[in-house]
């Protein structure tokens, strides 16, 4: 019985994290850019929740508020940085580096702003513990697993039968052309960013209430992600979630054989080996941007 909890539980965090790796990757794909503050905006989002469930307003409202604040301001740093950078012929590693100072700015602002101690949610339905065969899961964990999925498939549904999802798909494939046949580029970098912004704000949300939240923490969740994506295959969706989850599945049952310690050692282990056998990825894509 174990076994099958810790296979749950990495179940629950692959979702969480596949997320994060789905909504990295689509903005990743089509943009080139490599969005390290993503990891910014997945803190900023989960504290705007908690300050709006503080000020009384319902769980699902501010959930809502937390993502559209996110979608926000991802929207503004494409517009106010990334854009900016790329009129200025910046390359792919500038547009990193100053990612990684609004990730730095994003998490001071939060721990400036509230604290930079472990903060929870004041909800009672957090710890209640809903039992499935035996398995014990609580309500976070519960939406986590429902939603994930279901966010999966309507981003590849959007993406594969919307006007505005063909045309981002159309971008990312030879943006060269798409600047050529009118498609604006620079609009759709940021409705892409926008929603990707939005998608990370759902599991920052989840997790913060069934964990609680720290500032500094979501460096490490992007860069699980990022592994992910890579092992999925960059430009995947599905190969990005599928990954996340087998990544998160692998470290939670680890437990039993090695130290917890090591188990994200493993984890990493597991990549290396996974990207030596196939580099592609599990889910082969044409990319050809630089990195």
């Amino acid at each position: 019985m174990l076994y099958i909890q810790l296979l749950v539980d990495g179940l629950v965090t692959g979702c969480a994290v596949g997320l994060v790796a789905l909504s990295f990757s689509y903005f990743y794909a089509t943009t080139g850019i490599f969005h390290v503050a993503h990891a910014g905006i997945y803190t900023l989002s989960g504290y705007i929740a908690l300050h709006f469930v503080k000020l009384g307003l319902p769980f699902v409202a501010a959930l809502a508020i937390a993502i559209a604040v996110a979608a926000g301001v991802g929207a503004f740093i494409q517009v106010t940085l990334y854009a900016r950078l790329e009129k200025r012929g910046a390359s792919p590693l500038v547009k990193m580096i100053a990612s990684i100072g609004v990730l730095t700015v994003l998490q001071n602002i939060v721990a400036l702003t509230f604290t930079p101690n472990i903060l929870q949610f004041d909800l009672p339905w957090r710890i209640s513990l809903v039992h499935v065969f035996g398995i014990g899961l609580s309500i976070p964990q519960l939406i986590l697993l429902i939603v994930s999925p279901l966010i999966l498939f309507a981003m590849l549904a959007f993406s594969r039968w919307t006007p505005l999802g063909k045309r981002i798909r159309a971008v990312a494939s030879n943006p060269e052309l798409a600047e050529t046949t009118q498609l604006h580029p620079e609009r759709i970098f940021i409705y892409v960013i926008a929603i990707a912004s939005g998608l990370v704000a759902v599991p920052a949300v989840l997790v913060g209430v069934d964990q609680a939240m720290q500032p500094y923490t979501s460096l490490l969740v992007l860069l699980t992600a990022i592994i992910a994506m890579i092992a999925g295959g960059i430009g995947s969706m599905g190969g990005a979630f599928v990954m996340s989850i087998l990544l998160a599945v692998i470290q939670s049952v680890s437990v039993m054989l090695v130290s917890g310690r090591w188990s994200i050692a493993l984890v990493f282990a597991v990549f290396i080996v996974f990207i030596l056998w196939r580099p592609e990825g599990l889910f082969r894509r044409n990319f050809n941007r630089q990195i």
